[in-house]
Order: structure tokens, then C-alpha cells, then sequence
């Protein structure tokens, strides 16, 4: 497992505004696939809040150049469906943070594209290791952390996926109703020491992964792009694809004293998903 480290420091300036309204100063944060997307705008956003902030990625190449370009973020390359990867990641973020305040369970893949008879048994565990597995992973160590010091949270990703039944993605589906049921267990075992544990369930999320997901669905279905994109955007009542810093911005708040009263919960953040 390789590693790459840069200095932390409280504060940066190139996040939203938004987010900088909500303090974290000198919170330790751990984010899960964030060398990008959902997790790279919530990175910034931790760091415009004032927090000390470690990330990891299974992608060594774009880590190396999020890093580069981000020098007030420290990350180092983890597959956090891997056992003994995810301990080496915790052993690295903690020496460089000094500790633990908030983990970001961000790790995730789409998974197979297909009816459940033409998956197979390797595509599924595949998907479940990196949606479901990394997520218990991470959470496992840092329960022992936050239940010590009696205080913390602990943000777990879940998906509208995770509401409704979503055909042809039935590993996909099934990761995320999971991340419910993990989400809610871990927040009546950690809540008596005082830790928060929440997920937050996004729509279709505007950028490379949703471009990806829709390619599949039209050549599994022989709709065009368009049609499924159009049709993905008018399934929520906003009628809009939501954007990574939606999701930032409701991670940052729920993790801010502002949200110190929350926990337990399935936070969706999807313009109001009227069907799948």
C-alpha cells in the first residue's frame, strides 16, 4: 500500500461560502474516496470550515494530483474494501490528523448493469465489498476512537437507491438499503458515548459517475443518452440533477454543531425523487 502525505492546516479559501458559515475549527476529518466528486467537495468544504482534513482513494493517479493541487489536504492511496489496507489507513490518518472527530464513509461503485439472472457472483460481491464492506470497515475502527473520547460522527453514503427498488442494479440497491440499516444500528450503539451516526441518500448526482451509469442503462435498454438523462432528471420534482456540493454542504451541517441533534437519520438530498 502506497502513501502520500502533505501538511494539514486549519482553514483554506477555496471551498464555498456556504460551508465556511459552519464551524470545524481544528476538527480532524477522514473522507473515503475523495481524490474527486462527492468527496473532494466535501474535503473543501471541511476545509473552508476550519477543519484538519485526510483523505484516501482507490485512484493513485488522480490522489497524486488532487494533493498537488489542494496542498492543506494530507491523503494517501487505501482500497478501503481491503481489511488490512483500511488499518493501515487509520494508522497513517491518525498520526497525521493527531486524532479522529468525523469520518466520511464516501467509497462507492456502481456495480453491474443487468437483470439479476446475468449477474455474476463476482460482480455482486465486488460491489457490496466497496459499497457495504468499506463502509463497516471504516466504522469499525473508527467506533473504537469516538466511543473513548465520547464525542463524534460518523457519515455513511447511502442513495435514493437505498429507498426504492432500482432495476438492473440489484447489487447496487441492496449495498444501499444496507448502509441504512448499518447506519441506524450504529447510531443506537454509539449513541449513549455521545457519537452521531447519519447517512445521507443523494439523487442522480450531475458529473463522470451518473455520465457513466446512464451510458450502461442505455445500452442495457437501447434508449439513447439523452433519453435516459431526461428521464433520470424529470423522476424528482425539482426536475434537475443535483451537484456534489449539495451533498458537501448537507455533510458539513450535519456534522456542525448546528446538527448536534441529529442522528439516526436518512438524509436525502435529491430534489425529491418521484419514482426510479
Amino acid at each position: 500500500m502506497s502513501s502520500t502525505t502533505h501538511p494539514t492546516a486549519a482553514g483554506a479559501t477555496s471551498a464555498s461560502s456556504a460551508s465556511s458559515a459552519l464551524t470545524h475549527t481544528n476538527q480532524r476529518v477522514l473522507i473515503t474516496a475523495a481524490a474527486s466528486g462527492i468527496g473532494l467537495a466535501t474535503a473543501q468544504g471541511f476545509l473552508a470550515a476550519g477543519a484538519k482534513v485526510f483523505i484516501c482513494d482507490v485512484n493513485a493517479e488522480q490522489l497524486a494530483r488532487t494533493l498537488q493541487e489542494q496542498p492543506l489536504m494530507a491523503g494517501m492511496v487505501c482500497d478501503v474494501s481491503d481489511e488490512a489496507q483500511v488499518a493501515g489507513l487509520f494508522e497513517v490518518a491518525l498520526q497525521t490528523l493527531g486524532g479522529l472527530d468525523i469520518l466520511v464513509n464516501n467509497a462507492g461503485i456502481a456495480g453491474p448493469t443487468a437483470l439479476i439472472e446475468d449477474i455474476s457472483l463476482q460482480d455482486w460481491r465486488q460491489c457490496l465489498a466497496v459499497n457495504l464492506d468499506a463502509a463497516f470497515l471504516c466504522a469499525r475502527q473508527a467506533a473504537r476512537i469516538l466511543r473513548k473520547q465520547g464525542s463524534g460522527s460518523i457519515v455513511n453514503m447511502a442513495s435514493t437507491a437505498g429507498l426504492y427498488g432500482f432495476p438492473r442494479r440489484a447489487p447496487y440497491a441492496s449495498a444501499k438499503w444496507a448502509i441504512r440499516g448499518l447506519t441506524k444500528t450504529l447510531a443506537q450503539e454509539l449513541g449513549p458515548a455521545g457519537v452521531r451516526v447519519n447517512c445521507i441518500c443523494p439523487g442522480s448526482v450531475a458529473g463522470e459517475r451518473i455520465d457513466r451509469v446512464i451510458a450502461a442503462e442505455a445500452k442495457k435498454t437501447g434508449q439513447s443518452e439523452d433519453e435516459v438523462r431526461t428521464f433520470l432528471a424529470q423522476s424528482a420534482s425539482l426536475k434537475t440533477f443535483i451537484l456534489a456540493q449539495d451533498i458537501a454542504d448537507m455533510i458539513v451541517f450535519v456534522t456542525s454543531e448546528k446538527g448536534a441533534r441529529i442522528s439516526g437519520q436518512d438524509l436525502i438530498v435529491d430534489g425529491n425523487t418521484e419514482t426510479l
